[in-house]
């Protein structure tokens, strides 16, 4: 989840500066909106919907300010589909009009937008508008994250895991993209807890939480506590050949940790036992047959020794 800053405080060090994306065909408004927020934020920039898509692919803005009138499709379409991909759902998008109508506003609402700018610009109040939607959107990634994060480990925790997993394997589906899904255990936890206690099984499931965590670089990957000692990871738009590479780095890294298990059945450290499980592009099946699958092959690493990863295609 990006992080968003109070506004009315000053940026603290080394935290990045919220992001804003101005869409708008017109250089000259780009411009004036350029001027207005340079000074304290990161502001970028698209001409035309097809750019801002591409940009909403690579990096998550913390609020965009749209034009509604732009050659193509048009602000209100736009804005209609980023609030349909749920990686750019939670995105504030303020519309730019020079249109007064209340019945365009009405329409800008229904397809989610939160507030309207008028041109020609007055430089307060959209300072005052844009810092007020950053505002309540800070507020609201905090209260999502207390709500969907593990509060042991600190990765998402089952219940962001399930509603992620329903939401991408709709958009795989629909963008006939690959999905893959990694499932992680700790091998003989219940021994190491028995060894050890249970304080220092949650400092080696915090550990092992981290170095899982450390391995998904890109934004859109997420890494979450499936349950007790087992952890899964979801990969978007990877196809099974990239997920079995990301799972032996998952495996190594935790074997590089070198954390005493002296109850261990293989080299007195802990290990992990890995399945991955793959689908060329979501279809007929739902959800549950990946994690099946990835479940299956979880038990079969365990069958045939652990510490070690094993996948199939779905």
């Amino acid at each position: 989840m990006q992080e968003s800053h109070f506004l009315s405080d000053p940026i603290v060090i080394d935290a990045p500066p919220p992001l804003l994306l101005v869409v708008d065909d017109q250089p000259s408004n780009i411009q004036t909106l350029y001027a207005i927020f340079k000074d304290r934020y990161e502001v970028c920039m698209a001409v035309n919907s097809a750019d801002a898509l591409a940009f909403c692919a690579r990096r998550t803005p913390d609020l965009i300010l749209l034009d509604v009138v732009m050659p193509g499709m048009g602000g209100y379409a736009l804005c209609a589909l980023l609030k349909s991909d749920p990686r750019n759902c939670d995105i504030p998008i303020i519309f730019v009009t020079g249109n007064a109508d209340p019945l365009d506003e009405v329409q800008g609402f229904e397809v989610g937008g939160v507030d309207f700018i008028a041109k020609p610009f007055h430089a307060t109040v959209v300072r005052a508008r844009v810092h007020t939607q950053l505002t309540l959107k800070r507020q609201a990634d905090l209260l999502r994250m207390m709500a969907l994060v593990d509060g042991l480990t600190g990765v998402a925790n089952r219940r962001q895991f399930d509603t992620v997993l329903g939401s991408e394997w709709r958009r795989c589906g629909r963008s006939k993209q690959p999905l893959s899904l990694i499932m992680i255990d700790v091998d003989h936890f219940k021994r190491y807890n028995d060894r050890y206690g249970h304080q220092q099984g949650d400092v080696c499931l915090r550990a092992v939480a981290g170095a899982i965590k450390a391995a998904m670089r890109r934004p859109h990957d997420l890494a979450a506590r499936y349950g007790g000692e087992e952890f899964a990871c979801l990969l978007p738009d990877t196809a099974l050949e990239g997920a079995l590479m990301k799972a032996a780095e998952i495996e190594a890294a935790v074997r590089a940790l070198a954390l005493e298990h002296a109850d261990a059945a293989l080299g007195g450290i802990v290990t992990v036992s890995v399945g991955v499980a793959g689908i060329a592009a979501p279809r007929q099946l739902d959800e549950t047959a990946l994690v099946q699958a990835a479940d299956a092959q979880l038990y079969r690493a365990k069958r045939e020794g652990r510490a070690r990863v094993c996948g199939a295609s779905l």
